[in-house]
């Protein structure tokens, strides 16, 4: 019988492995959150900040608002800190999530790239 160690670090090194079967095309956003190491609790919280932002991006587009970078200050705030912002926003993008949201937040990126 394997040492719960033993177990642990065979668990480890096959979930490396099945890391690097996920095709990074099809979920990038899963695949980033593995690499991460994040619990379901972590990622449950990214996900409601980003439900969050989201409606609050909607009320604030209907209301006429045209600057949302204080929206993006704070996901980038509150993001785990395990998640790299830029990499997180293109990965949700490329994985349809919270799409307009994040299309504004790389946009604002951009923006501030070319000052």
């Amino acid at each position: 019988m394997d040492t719960l160690e033993e177990r642990i670090a065979k668990l480890e090194y096959h979930q490396s492995l099945l890391l690097e079967m996920i095709d990074e095309t099809k979920k990038p956003f899963y695949r980033l959150i593995i690499k991460a190491n994040l619990t379901k609790e972590e990622v449950d919280k990214v996900i409601q900040l980003c439900r969050h932002l989201s409606e609050e991006y909607k009320k604030q587009k209907a209301e006429g608002l045209i600057v949302f970078t204080p929206l993006l200050t704070q996901f980038a705030g509150m993001l785990h800190p395990k998640l790299p912002l830029e990499q997180t926003i293109d990965a949700l993008l490329r994985q349809n999530m919270f799409v307009p949201l994040m299309q504004e937040f790389k946009k604002i990126i951009a923006d501030l790239k070319e000052l």
